[in-house]
């Protein structure tokens, strides 16, 4: 029992909208900068919900979920320029694939490990989840039949480390070891950028109305669009099920309108700076409510078995990530974003972009993210026979 109860939706959302706030004022200490606001709003959003300030779950995460999400996808980008997508995300494309590789080699190593003390019907949900995301984790539940217990479990699990495994993503271009060893173009432009004094630039109120109603549109056309093609395309065979996972995604739908009209009209798109910044603290809000499912009791009445599986899979990710991206000349950042697209989907790789100053890694982790819902479930699959689940 919390003491602000999963009711009191406005005074959740106040606070997760504080949350933020103090997250981005404490980015002007240098500890803030070294582990980035974002962090710290997660872990402001973890420490409130363990401490029973405020629930677990309720209806103003799941706004946040559902709407300020979305809505925060089309501004951050406006900038986005399609005569570039191409050059920005094919590369990426190898070295994400690469990483789902490591998703698939760290379950298997569970399996190995833990095979005789916890059920293996979490094998397939958990590369589906790792791979796409918690869309990916239901589908896998209900293709091999696994309890709604287990399945409560692993989401449990899912929710603790996806936080730790966040917080080492985002510290780790700050280690000097990895610097020292990995390229990172990225961060080098970023120190460039803060050297500059940044100009003022004044919003105007027809500036702001612009881009939230332009953004708002994108969203409720891209929603429809993919409820739509959801049920027109049936997925009777691979052709079918691929085309339904690219045109049932509204992810993929509005990064994809939105690139076109920021292509057709440039001009119009590149003067709405104000955009980027009401996508960026969105992003801020998101991440207090990563924080908040995290329950330590939890897991530790429920899952302790499925943290320690959840974080062989992730940390192989890791580990495999790095090591391809290393032997084939990636850089850091690229690196990171692929595995953050892999484990976390593409809304938690585009706010690491973004909380990061990546900017031109923000449309490619959208785009393998969302490659991830389509090959999830293969994957999911895959892993589930190959270790004889029917």
């Amino acid at each position: 029992m919390s003491l602000i109860n999963s009711h009191q939706t406005l005074l959740l959302f106040a606070i997760l909208c504080l949350i933020a706030s103090l997250s981005i004022y404490l980015e002007r200490y240098q500890w803030g900068r070294n582990i980035t606001g974002c962090v710290i709003a997660l872990l402001l959003g973890m420490a409130l919900s363990n401490l029973h300030i405020i629930p677990t779950t309720s209806k103003a995460y799941d706004f946040v979920w559902d709407q300020i999400v979305p809505l925060s996808i089309p501004l951050l980008l406006f900038q986005a320029n399609l005569k570039t997508i191409y050059q920005e995300s094919g590369r990426m494309l190898i070295i994400y694939l690469l990483s789902s590789v490591g998703t698939l080699l760290g379950g298997l190593l569970g399996y190995l490990l833990l095979r005789h003390i916890l059920t293996m019907k979490v094998l397939p949900m958990l590369i589906g989840t790792y791979t796409g995301g918690s869309m990916n984790l239901i589908a896998m539940a209900d293709a091999f039949h696994v309890s709604q217990n287990v399945v409560s479990a692993s989401i449990v699990a899912d929710n603790l480390t996806m936080v730790l495994y966040f917080f080492v993503l985002i510290v780790l271009p700050s280690q000097s070891w990895i610097l020292k060893h990995f390229k990172h173009p990225y961060i080098d432009h970023d120190l460039q950028e803060i050297s500059v004094e940044k100009h003022h630039h004044d919003v105007s109120l027809e500036e702001l109305a612009f881009c939230l109603s332009i953004s708002l549109a994108i969203v409720a056309i891209s929603t429809l669009l993919g409820e739509t093609f959801d049920k027109l395309i049936p997925t009777n065979n691979f052709a079918l099920a691929f085309l339904h996972g690219i045109l049932s995604s509204k992810y993929l739908l509005m990064t994809t309108l939105t690139m076109v009209l920021a292509t057709l009209f440039g001009k119009t798109f590149r003067k709405m700076e104000i955009a980027n910044t009401l996508g960026t603290y969105m992003m801020y809000i998101f991440f207090a409510v990563i924080g908040v499912p995290a329950s330590i009791a939890m897991m530790l009445k429920r899952a302790p078995l499925l943290v320690i599986f959840t974080l062989i899979i992730c940390f192989t990710n890791l580990l495999f990530t790095l090591a391809a991206g290393k032997l084939l000349h990636f850089s850091i950042e690229e690196i990171l974003i692929a595995s953050n697209a892999n484990v976390g989907g593409p809304t938690t790789a585009c706010a690491m972009a973004n909380a990061r100053g990546w900017k031109a890694l923000i449309v490619p982790s959208l785009l393998m993210g969302t490659l991830g819902y389509i090959i999830g479930n293969y994957l999911g699959i895959f892993s589930g026979l190959l270790i004889g689940l029917k």
